[in-house]
Formats: C-alpha cells, sequence, structure tokens
C-alpha cells in the first residue's frame, strides 16, 4: 500500500484571519493581540550595534560567537547563579527553528526510538516538530496546576521517548513548572529534557527558574531574545545544558548551516549585557497584564487572573471562537481560540497584552468599561 503524502496543516494563526476585517469599522483598526508579537522598541545600542558590527560579509560560527557565548554566560550568572561552560552552549536562530527541528536530529541520534512527549496544552510547534520528523506526537496530560502530569506518562512511551518537552513559564497558559520533577523523570527514564525558558524574564510569581539549576546532566534550557529584547525579527536565541546533548546538536547543525547572521550575534552580545530594558519591558507587560485582565473580566463576565508567568492571559469561556468572533465584531479586538494549543485547551482563549499601552487603553473604551 502506498503511503499517503504529508500535506501541512493550515497553519493556525491564519484561520482567524476571517475575523480581521471586523477591525476595519474602527477609526484606529484591528488590535490584534492573537500573536506574541513585540510591538515596543528594542534598545538603542542594541539596533547600534546591529547597524554597525562589521560581521554581515563573513559565514559567522554556527555555534555561535564566543563574545555571544560568553554574554550567554554572564547573563546565567547574573540571573540565575549559574555557571555553564561555554562548550556546552550554543546559538540557534531564534528558538522556534530549533524547537521544529530536534526530533529530526534526535531521531537520528537514537534510530530505534521515535516519539515526542510534549505537554497536552503548549506551542503547537512541539507536535508539528515531531511530526515533520516522521515521529509520534504524545501529549501529556496536565495536572491540576497546570504542570505536566509525569506519572500519566505510559511505560511504553517513556521506551520509545526520544525527548520530552517542558515549558516554563508556560505558553499559553503562563503556568509555572516543576523543572526539578521533570529532570529528574528524565534521568530516571533514560529520557533527554529539554526546557522551554523564552518566557523566563517574565516571571510574575516568584522568580525566574530554570532547569538547569538541577544540574546539567540529560537536560537542554532553551532560550530566546524574541521577548526579553523585542527582537522577534532579528531570530536570535540558544541552548545549553548537557555536555553530550549539546556538542552532538551543535555538530549536526554545522552541517546543515544553522547560522545566526554575524551582525544579529552582535546585537545579542548587547541585549544580553543590559538588563535594564528587560526591567522597563517587565513592567510594562505586568501593567498590561492587570489592566487588559480587569477590563476583560468585566465585559465579559468571566473571572480571568494574571498568570504565574508570560504575557498571555489564558482562560475558559465556554464557546472559544464565538468569544474570539464576537470581541473582534464588538471591538475590533483579535485574540486566539485555545485549540490553537490542543484539543485540551479547546475551552480557553489566549490573549497576548503585546500592543502598546495606548492601544491596550482604547480597548477599553471600545468596550465601554474605561
Amino acid at each position: 500500500m502506498t503511503p499517503e503524502p504529508f500535506v501541512p496543516p493550515p497553519y493556525p494563526y491564519e484561520r482567524i484571519d476571517r475575523f480581521k476585517p471586523y477591525g476595519e469599522r474602527f477609526e484606529t483598526g484591528l488590535i490584534d493581540l492573537s500573536i506574541g508579537t513585540p510591538f515596543d522598541p528594542p534598545p538603542a545600542a542594541v539596533i547600534e550595534a546591529l547597524a554597525t558590527s562589521n560581521a554581515e560579509r563573513g559565514y559567522p560560527p554556527s555555534i555561535g560567537t564566543v563574545p555571544l557565548r560568553e554574554a550567554i554566560g554572564r547573563w546565567m550568572r547574573r540571573r540565575f547563579d549559574l555557571d555553564v561552560p561555554i562548550d556546552q552552549m550554543a546559538a540557534a536562530i531564534g528558538t522556534k527553528e530549533f524547537v521544529g527541528t530536534l526530533p529530526q536530529w534526535m531521531k537520528l541520534r537514537s534510530p530505534d526510538r521515535d516519539t515526542v512527549l510534549y505537554p497536552e496544552i503548549s506551542y503547537p510547534t512541539y507536535e508539528m516538530g515531531a511530526t515533520l520528523a516522521g515521529c509520534r506526537a504524545v501529549p501529556i496530560p496536565m495536572t491540576p496546576t497546570g504542570g505536566v502530569q509525569l506519572d500519566a506518562i505510559d511505560p511504553a512511551d517513556a521506551e520509545r521517548a526520544l525527548l520530552l518537552w517542558v515549558n516554563s513559564p508556560g505558553n499559553p497558559s503562563g503556568i509555572l513548572d516543576d523543572l526539578g520533577a521533570a529532570a529528574a523523570w528524565g534521568r530516571e527514564h533514560g529520557v533527554p529534557v529539554f526546557s522551554d525558558e523564552c518566557y523566563v524574564e517574565f516571571t510574575w510569581t516568584g522568580h525566574g527558574r530554570t532547569i538547569l539549576e538541577h544540574g546539567t546532566d540529560g537536560v537542554v534550557a532553551v532560550h530566546s531574545l524574541s521577548k526579553r529584547s523585542n527582537l522577534a525579527g532579528a531570530r536570535l536565541g540558544f541552548y545549553a545544558g548537557d555536555a553530550d546533548l549539546v556538542d552532538y546538536l551543535r555538530e549536526v547543525r554545522k552541517h546543515v548551516g544553522m547560522m545566526v547572521p554575524g551582525p544579529v550575534q552582535a546585537a545579542g552580545v548587547v541585549a544580553l549585557d543590559d538588563d535594564e530594558h528587560v526591567e522597563v519591558q517587565r513592567e510594562r507587560y505586568r501593567t498590561r497584564l492587570v489592566h487588559l485582565a480587569d477590563v476583560l473580566s468585566r465585559w465579559s463576565g468571566y473571572d480571568i487572573e494574571v498568570p504565574g508567568g508570560g504575557f498571555y492571559l489564558w482562560f475558559r469561556v465556554g464557546d472559544a471562537w464565538e468569544f474570539t468572533e464576537r470581541l473582534a465584531r464588538e471591538a475590533g479586538v483579535l485574540v486566539s481560540p485555545g485549540d490553537f494549543y490542543g484539543a485540551a485547551g479547546a475551552d480557553y482563549v489566549r490573549v497576548a497584552v503585546v500592543q502598546p499601552d495606548e492601544r491596550i487603553a482604547e480597548i477599553a473604551q471600545r468596550l465601554g468599561v474605561d
């Protein structure tokens, strides 16, 4: 029997394009809170470094320049009080490509395994990366507090697992997971654990945590400057952790030309060495979360809470698609139905508080709750 060819599914966010025309009846147009695209400016010094690095002529090192990796190390010492050796970290062209391509590299490393484990409510690229690699994508149920329910993983799936994804603070829910428990589970079962920590700078309950606090054996932390420094268009992330895993991934990625442009790496050094702009951005997001949670709660009647981390509101509404269309129709505001993040999220809506403060204030005016 001839196997069926792969047909890419519709990209999730294209499914809500039909609601965008609702914004046209408002003088200032659509207010898009559906995607976590930063609208605030990056620091001027970062843009200056991007424009004046003189690093655009030659091929940049795939693993990241020494100055970039040294800056990553300095950031980890300041943020987590950790000393990670420079040869246990490497650059990525934004973290989405890392997430999306990781299963195929891990499958080559462990051809007797074929399963990617990931949270059942999560960033859709965990599942899609497995699919694109011809692997099994197996979602893990969530605990009542929102973390992955490790004891619910079928032993047969654990035996076949190439890797386990965890995400804290979580997208879309903002949950803070038990990263120590995930690291321990991975070591017990011989399964590498990859911890997506792209929102760690925006942790509202306690302080930001990394899985590397529990040792580097068998674990890799993944970070991004897209959210932290408003550099989503520059495409710069990095991964750090287990020496063997990082070395393997650095080598295989080198062969396919996974290279962050030189000027972007130079800008990344400046961004990572500056914590002040992150504090400013953190306060922006905290203020917007509180404000918009109040506005949408009063308008909708739902009890909407500020998350433990991240810059998304995530709340149950019943019929998520009806809610999404109603909000677009009445206020010209676009949000994401929860089934974008897994079937278990079908009753929820995600709202990204990424628009400038004046646009967030305008939502309240349009809804009549300012």
